[in-house]
């Protein structure tokens, strides 16, 4: 690979990087693997088992297989197709936080494999401490653990990019295709509101909230089509006395109901894939909610490997690529991408070091 600083073009689109890692939550792959999936993801917590076995219900009941796994391999698949009609194919490896092929995992196959700096890309498109810095935290655990010449940068958060914006917009239209002039319910996970606080760069306060709403009102206004739009949050958990960022969905479903508004659309646009927050949060629970107050429910697609979601990712790896030949290390990016090193600080244990 040629050196851009001696004047040269670098021979691939994407120099300085040798490889690209997407890094993803993870999801048991049999009903036998679903408790010890639950125990890692709520390692240090302090969760009984029973709470354990009653979450892990959700998986029990779509055949204890969650589909995140699979959208992730759809994933990586679009993603080499897309760089293949760049000219600018490259070995993409696959790590998840939770479960198999663990970040640790992914690394070795990447060391062995004879690559040195890697792109690193994430199945989480905001800014917070679950969705951003505990990826980093990970990631630099096992890059620690590992103790090779490896480098791995990160494309930073990507929701406003406008690749992953169009993708739901169009997602949304053919929604309300089948549901005209519905009122529009934008999904997230909801997060403790102290997480949202210290959410984006260091300065600013609730970034993940307001990328959201960036988001949502960038979506209708594509879309065009609905009666009105909010936001709204799905999947909370935690002690019932820490405050949690609302309206659940199904509370707001059945205040919209009282207000007389029967005809509504849920597009998840906090979620790229159909994982198990979608599927039973919003395909099961909310549907039933609606079912029980007569409401008629569309649910929108999430982006998952919609053609301009693919591309904004490629877009994104380029432009990081570009970064990176002109300056090492993580760059303070624009306010849409990332913060830089400080970004979604760990407010319980603030030293723990954290990929830049």
């Amino acid at each position: 690979m040629s050196n851009p600083s001696n004047g040269a073009a670098p021979t691939h689109p994407l120099a300085p990087y040798d490889a690209l890692l997407l890094v993803s939550f993870g999801g048991p792959e049999g009903p036998d693997e679903v408790i010890d999936f639950l125990e890692i993801v709520t390692k240090g917590s302090g969760v009984p088992r029973e709470r354990l076995e009653h979450v892990g219900e959700h998986y029990f009941r779509f055949g204890g297989r969650s589909p995140i796994n699979d959208q992730n391999r759809a994933l990586i698949a679009a993603l080499h197709s897309e760089l293949a009609d760049r000219g600018a194919d490259m070995p993409i490896y696959w790590g998840n936080r939770n479960w198999h092929p663990f970040i640790t995992q992914a690394l070795e196959e990447i060391v062995t494999a004879g690559h040195h700096r890697v792109l690193m890309l994430t199945t989480s498109a905001y800014p917070s401490y679950s969705g951003c810095r505990s990826y980093r935290e990970d990631v630099q655990e096992a890059l620690d653990e590992l103790d090779a010449p490896l480098v791995i940068d990160r494309i930073g958060n990507y929701g406003l990019d406008d690749g992953f914006v169009t993708a739901n917009a169009q997602a949304l239209q053919a929604a309300l295709g089948e549901l005209p002039g519905a009122h529009v319910l934008f999904v997230t996970h909801s997060i403790p509101t102290a997480m949202d606080e210290a959410s984006g760069p260091v300065g600013e306060s609730g970034a993940y909230v307001r990328r959201h709403l960036d988001v949502a009102g960038r979506v209708a206004t594509v879309a065009g089509g609905a009666s009105g739009h909010e936001l709204v949050f799905c999947s909370r958990s935690g002690r019932p006395e820490t405050p949690w960022l609302e309206p659940d969905v199904n509370d707001r479903l059945a205040e919209l109901h009282e207000k007389g508004i029967d005809r509504v659309v849920i597009a998840p646009i906090g979620f790229v894939s159909d994982h198990m927050e979608v599927i039973y949060d919003l395909d099961t629970e909310a549907r039933q909610t609606c079912d029980e107050l007569g409401m008629t429910m569309v649910r929108a697609a999430t982006v998952g490997t919609m053609q301009p979601f693919v591309a904004a990712l490629i877009d994104r790896a380029m432009s990081r690529a570009d970064q990176a030949r002109v300056q090492p290390g993580c760059p303070l990016q624009t306010p849409e991408g990332c913060g830089g090193h400080g970004c979604c600080a760990n407010s319980r244990a603030p030293l723990t070091p954290a990929l830049d």
